[in-house]
């Protein structure tokens, strides 16, 4: 069963079409600009618990800026492992965490970059709210795609022009390949949405470091390569 079905038919989440592009992608790295309100969390919570749920003994983690957020990501997806008539238990090491029956995990991160460390061969990798995340932070979580060669989604509403998130998402890179193409859809979320103490309604902007004006209309905007 695909994830889009999966969600649908076992979680109860009926995705729009944007939503159901991420929940489809087979790409090992994407990410996700978009505004409040999305649903972001929601769907990379349903994309996960599909991963954890038929992907047996794999690891997925969340990673966010605080340990707020994270706890706030673990509950959605506890709840979509509830509607699956499965009873929420901890893996027995980690605060914020679920243990499937087939031996999958979905861990959620504290946000200290010293307390991450002793994961690896991890089948995905979620950074929320990514565009607050430290860089220290992502640095530290990098390796631990390394050994399973996992799938890394970025995903925020966007907050400055610096960081990893802004630089992943205007300048890609020898990892992120140009060829992928951003996805703009859904415009009925378009309203007026505060970000970083400034409002946009139509799109935002980011400028490059050479000038290059970068401007996104409508919303999510989506970079998935294979």
């Amino acid at each position: 069963m695909d994830a889009v079905e999966f969600a649908r038919t076992r979680l109860g989440l009926e995705a729009d079409e944007s939503q159901r592009e991420m929940l489809r992608s087979k790409a090992k790295r994407g990410i996700l600009n978009c505004t409040r309100q999305w649903g972001k969390s929601t769907v990379a919570a349903a994309k996960a618990v599909h991963r954890a749920f038929t992907v047996a003994k794999c690891t997925v983690l969340v990673a966010s800026p605080g340990d707020r957020q994270s706890g706030e990501w673990m509950r959605k997806a506890e709840g979509m492992v509830e509607s699956l008539d499965i009873r929420p238990r901890s893996d027995g090491y980690n605060k914020l965490s679920l243990l499937l029956p087939n031996g999958s995990r979905i861990v959620g991160l504290p946000a200290s970059e010293p307390k991450i460390r002793g994961f690896s061969a991890l089948s995905m990798l979620v950074i929320d709210e990514a565009s607050r995340v430290g860089d220290d932070l992502y640095r530290a979580l990098r390796p631990m795609l390394a050994v399973g060669d996992g799938d890394l989604w970025l995903m925020s509403t966007p907050c400055g022009k610096t960081g990893f998130f802004y630089e992943t998402w205007e300048h890609a890179g020898a990892e992120w390949p140009t060829s992928g193409t951003a996805i703009a859809s859904s415009p009925s979320i378009l309203s007026s949405t505060a970000c970083c103490g400034e409002r946009f309604s139509s799109g935002i902007s980011f400028t490059g470091s050479r000038g290059r004006s970068h401007r996104q209309q409508g919303g999510p905007h989506i970079r998935g390569w294979p």
